[in-house]
């Protein structure tokens, strides 16, 4: 039961789940589909009327207040991950339509990440500071996503300047990596779990990294940590594993991350999209709802169909346009099969 008209809870845009779309629609438009590029101007200018003007950068944070494990984040204060997938999303919409506004924004929020974010003690500790800036615990997804941002506003800018903060944050959590090829979520005393996106968000981008300085320098961290990722989170029957070691709940959004990882890491592996068109086909039978959204979660005891516009549908239509576009850019007979039914 959805109760928040029962409680009149606002409703609101997330920058967020703007951001995801945006992307979306510019790797629809890199895949040859140009149908969604007339929406890419009005999110950009929702994301702009959603920053967090009083930093004098361009960041944002989520639209209401939220709870970590830890501590309780206002609404609207800017935090490392939603910033960085909005820069992202200005990226993608820079590199698919050319207007070097969206890379003035991502490079401004890059700026935010080193002035406001970045920290490190010693020679061998550095880090994002996250959820909030005067938060300094390691969360290794964060840790690598901001690098990750960090390399490619450098590429695109040509600032040498952002690699320094990025890689040694980035090696800092390379070397927290587990033996079986896995991460915790963080180094916390409350973050010693594993799970299915945030594990994914680690390896997009430390690919993404590695793509952006031309390195090899963590294919061995990747590689491991993929041969983990598909061990333990996929299933046979199509679904996926919200938890490294146990099968339920089976989250939408671990779907979505499930897709996305292998068509990410599509070039580093022999014929991973079969995994993500598994899950695909998987969630398209038991979590898509005919009234045209996908589902929340499935339990052991039935299913939640509330459909949350953030956690679900921007995640599956991102990793949807993902997927296409890996499969439109892979000369496979596998991607030659598939994209029809992805399409």
């Amino acid at each position: 039961m959805n109760l928040r008209r029962l409680l009149d809870v606002p409703k609101t845009q997330n920058p967020k789940a703007l951001s995801l779309f945006l992307s979306a629609f510019a790797k629809l438009a890199s895949a040859g589909n140009t149908d969604y590029e007339r929406y890419c101007g009005y999110l950009v200018h929702r994301l702009e009327s959603l920053r967090s003007s009083e930093q004098g950068y361009w960041c944002w944070g989520y639209s209401f207040p939220w709870q970590t494990r830890t501590v309780i984040v206002p609404s609207a204060t800017p935090n490392l991950v939603c910033t960085v997938f909005v820069a992202n999303a200005l990226l993608d919409a820079f590199e698919a339509y050319g207007n070097p506004k969206y890379l003035s924004m991502a490079n401004s929020a890059a700026r935010y990440i080193v002035d406001r974010l970045y920290w490190y003690e010693g020679n061998s500790v550095a880090g994002f500071a996250y959820p909030l800036p005067t938060v300094r615990n390691q969360v290794h997804n964060a840790n690598f996503l901001a690098s990750s941002l960090l390399c490619r506003v450098s590429r695109q800018t040509g600032d040498a300047k952002l690699l320094e903060p990025a890689l040694r944050a980035a090696r800092f959590s390379v070397s927290r990596q587990n033996p079986d090829g896995s991460w915790h979520y963080g180094e916390g005393g409350s973050q010693d779990f594993i799970d299915n996106f945030h594990t994914g968000f680690n390896l997009c981008a430390l690919h993404a990294i590695a793509r952006e300085l031309g390195t090899d320098d963590f294919k061995d961290n990747i590689d491991r940590g993929f041969r983990f990722y598909q061990q333990h989170f996929y299933l046979q029957n199509g679904s996926v594993r919200y938890f490294h070691n146990r099968t339920y709940p089976i989250d939408i959004h671990a779907v979505a991350q499930s897709i996305i990882t292998p068509a990410v890491l599509c070039d580093i592996a022999p014929s991973p999209l079969d995994r993500a068109v598994s899950v695909f086909r998987w969630a398209m039978a038991h979590m898509w709802d005919r009234q045209g959204f996908f589902h929340y979660r499935v339990l052991r005891s039935g299913t939640i169909r509330i459909p949350y516009m953030r956690w679900s549908e921007a995640w599956m239509v991102f990793a949807m346009a993902q997927l296409l576009n890996a499969l439109t850019h892979t000369s496979t007979n596998l991607s030659q099969g598939y994209s029809r039914s992805v399409v």
